[in-house]
This record gives structure tokens, C-alpha cells and sequence, in this order.
């Protein structure tokens, strides 16, 4: 075994989520892990996949323009500066991002793929083996926070379709589609955005699983707290994770409001089948030029499979942030979390646990502390 380094806690991932929690092991005390150093006391990593800071936000289409991003918030002590609305969105976060790695100093280690994650021994306590394709790391914990853009997720229909078809994550703009008659198939706000861009260079056609839930007004605290309950009420019962997103509607946003406005939003329910030149309902069939799926995303959480972490029903259940099955794992931007604001709580939530199991980093070793108190 190829060991780089034996730290603390590793945390897997640099975008929202995992910010958030270095963030916060930084402040609780963990020392950041500094290269060559055989093993740093208290101390953590961070392991991203990227080349460069942003996480998924430096892959989005880039037609996507601040003023149409489906909600942003903060990263825990960095506001965001104003941003120009017209500004790409991959553009204007990652640079945030990357401020904010600098400014606290962070030690992100990239571009670093985790292939998988076991237990060193059969003990609850063992560490845990962190196996990259830049040799493996030892931890006594890991932060999961690899998110979902890397796991397209696309419906399988029977039929073959002889045209373009590209997954939302494939989407770069409407301008290939100029002229075009494009089916987009989805209810979430990236099927809006999709719809809100194409309808005004071509010809749409929407269609969705079911009705799509419209919500009226602002999105309350309170309205957005009884969301995130019914997904976490799903992850503590091993359920797969389904986003916050999923489950709060489509909102007054500008995408929404310019797809209105181009008389996109007439939805159509799924089609039957694919055919060689578009899809058919029943002996309905329309002609098409491209479909494009913004159909979502699934957790990437495969190389946590030989911690043997998923339930009977195929998720892994949530305990808060921590792996009901091992106290060692927690799991952040999955499930009630995989929001912006969400991550940023999960990420401080996750390391306060964190700090329970392994001892606070901050606190006087436990000689000096018995010291200190004769002397008073």
C-alpha cells in the first residue's frame, strides 16, 4: 500500500459542502495538512476530483447567468460580492470558491479520484483507508461531499431515437439548437432554464413524469424546513436520497418567468416509447430534433461501497449527517443537504459530531488541563 499520509479526518469533495465542513474542522483546531508531512496532528485534507476550485459549478452550461441560478447562498464567513446578473455562473463561483480556499487557507489537494474506501481492520474503531488514484491515505474519519454532478441520471424508455440526445450535463446553450424542434423532457428548475433558453431560438415541447408542483410566493424558512423534513425522513429510513430541490416546487424565478413568457410551460405527460425520429404516445407520434434530459442526478457515493454502508431499500440511512452504520462516515450535500444552504449547515453539523467522536483538537492536552486546575 502506497501511503501518502495518515491525518485526522479526509474530506472528499471541494464544492459546497466540503468548503463548508473544512471550514469549520479548520476553526474547531484540525490542522490543515501540509504535503510531506508523515502524519499532521489533528489535522485534515480535503481530496477533489478537479482540476481547479468550483466543483460542479465550474461544469454548468455556460449560458447560465446569475441572475438565473436556482438559488446561491454563502459560504460560511465570505459573502459573495454582487455579481454582475449577466455574469456566467461558472465563471463567478469558482472564482469565489477559489478566494475562499486561499483566504482560509485550505488544504485541498487536486485533481485526486477516490476509488475506494475500506476499513482497515474488522474493529469499529480502525481507521479508515482512503485508496486515490495518488496512492491512499489513513484517516480515523471521512466527510463525504462529492455531490451528484457526476452521476447523470437518464430514464430508460424502450425505442431508439436517431437524433442528438444530450443529459442536462451535456448542455452547453441553446445555440446549437437554433431553429430546431427540441423536446425536453423534466420538472426541476434545470428543465425550466433549458426551456427558457431554446423556446426563444427554436421550438419546445416540455414533457414530465407528472403535474409539476408550482409554488406561489416567496420560499419561506418555514415552508423550506417542512421540505428538507420529507427528505431527511427518507435518508433515516435508508431510503435513496432525493433533493430538496425535488421537493419544494417550481418557484417565480426569472428562468421560469422568461419560459412563461415564451408560452414554453405547456406540459405534455411522458411519452410511450422512443421512435427513430422522435416519441410517440400511443399511436401519437411527434418528430423532433434532439431531446434533451434534464432528468437529474444521483449521489455519487459508489466508493464508499466496501464500507458495506447501503440499506436494504438502496440508500444509505442518515443518523443527522453521520452513517447510521458507522460513526466514522459522514455524508454531506446528500439528501437534506444537497442545497447550498444545506450544505453549509450539514458541513458545521458534521464536524461538531465529528469532534465528539474523535476529541476536541482545541482542548488542552489532559496533563496540562489537570495542571491547570491544582493550580486554581
Amino acid at each position: 500500500m502506497d501511503l501518502v499520509a495518515a491525518v485526522d479526518v479526509v474530506v472528499v469533495g471541494a464544492g459546497q459542502a466540503g468548503l463548508s465542513a473544512a471550514y469549520h474542522l479548520r476553526r474547531r483546531g484540525f490542522a490543515p495538512y501540509r504535503a510531506g508531512a508523515a502524519r499532521s496532528p489533528c489535522g485534515f485534507v480535503v481530496l477533489d476530483a478537479d482540476s481547479a476550485p468550483g466543483g460542479a459549478w465550474a461544469h454548468r452550461s455556460p449560458s447560465l447567468r446569475m441572475a438565473t441560478v436556482h438559488g446561491f447562498h454563502d459560504l460560511p464567513d465570505a459573502v459573495l460580492p454582487v455579481p454582475d446578473p449577466e455574469a456566467p455562473a461558472r465563471e463567478v463561483v469558482p472564482g469565489y470558491f477559489a478566494a475562499y480556499e486561499a483566504r482560509h487557507a485550505l488544504p485541498v489537494v487536486r485533481p485526486v479520484t477516490v476509488r475506494a474506501v475500506r476499513a482497515e481492520s474488522e474493529r469499529p474503531d480502525s481507521r479508515l483507508l482512503v485508496e486515490t488514484d495518488r496512492g491512499t491515505w489513513s484517516t480515523r474519519a471521512l466527510i463525504n461531499a462529492t455531490g451528484t454532478w457526476t452521476r447523470p441520471f437518464r430514464p430508460y424508455y424502450p425505442g431508439r431515437f436517431a437524433g442528438r440526445q444530450l443529459h442536462y450535463a451535456e448542455y452547453r446553450g441553446p445555440e446549437e439548437f437554433a431553429g430546431r424542434r427540441v423536446l425536453v423532457v423534466g420538472g426541476g428548475a434545470s428543465a425550466i432554464q433549458v426551456l427558457s433558453e431554446v423556446a426563444a431560438v427554436g421550438e419546445t415541447i416540455w414533457v414530465t413524469r407528472s403535474e409539476p408542483a408550482y409554488h406561489e410566493g416567496p420560499f419561506t424558512p418555514e415552508y423550506g424546513r417542512a421540505a428538507v423534513a420529507k427528505v431527511e425522513e427518507r435518508v433515516r429510513l435508508g431510503l435513496p436520497a432525493r433533493s430538496v430541490v425535488s421537493v419544494t416546487g417550481l418557484g417565480p424565478s426569472v428562468a421560469y418567468r422568461r419560459a412563461e413568457a415564451l408560452g414554453a410551460l405547456r406540459r405534455r405527460p411522458m411519452f410511450d416509447r422512443l421512435t427513430e425520429h422522435g416519441v410517440a404516445w400511443g399511436d401519437e407520434e411527434s418528430a423532433v430534433d434532439a431531446i434533451i434530459w434534464a432528468t437529474g442526478f444521483r449521489p455519487e457515493v459508489g466508493h464508499l461501497a466496501p464500507l458495506g454502508l447501503r440499506s436494504p431499500h438502496g440508500g444509505i440511512a442518515l443518523t443527522g449527517t453521520r452513517a447510521t452504520l458507522d460513526p466514522r462516515v459522514h455524508l454531506v450535500g446528500y439528501g437534506p443537504s444537497a442545497s447550498t444552504i444545506g450544505a453549509n449547515r450539514a458541513g458545521r453539523a458534521a464536524v461538531n459530531d465529528l469532534v465528539a467522536l474523535l476529541g476536541d483538537p482545541a482542548a488542552p492536552p489532559a496533563e496540562v488541563a489537570v495542571a491547570v486546575a491544582v493550580a486554581v
